[in-house]
């Protein structure tokens, strides 16, 4: 079903930075109201003050369940009919190397905020039928394994296989509200930054991420995956044994936690 995301009241959730702060300024370009979602509440007012569009800051640590509901308490009766969910974050290096405490933090983040966001919003359109949510997932979702990114990878085939089902369920049922996931390649954003390790050469902006996946969702495309490349990658990945997959993405994610920590 195409998507008529024009002047919607639209909610984003990790609006201060990367991906999220870029919905914000596309959508505010499409005179969409926004509530704007995410920690950082000095970076999502600065934000705010210039887009030009009615905003509201909603601070919060949404990997944890209760301030999750807390959000959808607050957004309850304000007409929104749009939900991006960009929160969520990446640990590089290996599995064992990592504190539990921050693998767990981003399977509560990363997966179970998106869960509870997207069944909650479901249930705030369910009297009208109507309504859009993008989840961000990453084409990481959509191959077998991801080794020194190894937890990132397993979370975000979680938010993949979820919305594409979901999206299905919806269609069976002859739904009016519309779900997809997006599933860029690398982009330049803090990501990298906070996962503790270097850029892929051939991350994409934020702006062309965002620009293409607007246009997809207005399309009604459920599975949207920008870069030619990286559609071409993901076919390729099918052609050749899932453990040589493994490996291969193995062996460029860890020259990445090599090439940052100088050994």
């Amino acid at each position: 079903m195409k998507v008529n995301l024009n002047g919607a009241t639209a909610v984003i959730t990790g609006a201060s930075s990367g991906i999220g702060r870029e919905f914000a300024k596309a959508l505010a370009a499409k005179g969409c109201r926004l509530i704007l979602v995410a920690r950082r509440e000095e970076r999502m007012r600065e934000l705010a003050a210039g887009l030009g569009v009615p905003c509201e800051v909603l601070p919060a640590d949404l990997s944890r369940a209760e301030e999750c509901n807390r959000i959808v308490g607050t957004i309850a009766g304000q007409g929104a009919s749009v939900l991006i969910n960009c929160a969520g974050f990446g640990l590089l290096g290996a599995t064992t190397d990592q504190s539990l405490d921050e693998e767990l933090n981003m399977i509560d983040l990363n997966i179970r905020a998106v869960h509870i966001l997207t069944r909650k919003f479901l249930e705030l359109r369910a009297e009208t039928g109507t309504g859009a949510i993008l989840n961000v997932a990453s084409c990481a979702g959509l191959l077998p394994a991801g080794p020194y990114l190894n937890t990132y990878y397993a979370t975000k085939a979680y938010v993949a296989s979820f919305t594409q089902g979901l999206a299905q369920e919806l269609r069976d049922c002859k739904s009016g509200i519309y779900v997809g996931a997006l599933c860029p390649g690398p982009v330049y954003t803090e990501f990298t930054k906070a996962a503790h390790g270097k850029e892929w050469p051939s991350a994409k902006t934020p702006e062309e991420i965002v620009d293409y996946a607007i246009r997809k969702m207005e399309k009604g495309k459920t599975l949207i995956v920008p870069g030619a490349a990286v559609r071409a990658g993901l076919f390729g990945s099918r052609l050749i044994p899932r453990r040589w997959t493994a490996k291969l993405i193995g062996t460029g994610q860890k020259g990445r936690v090599e090439t940052e920590n100088g050994d």
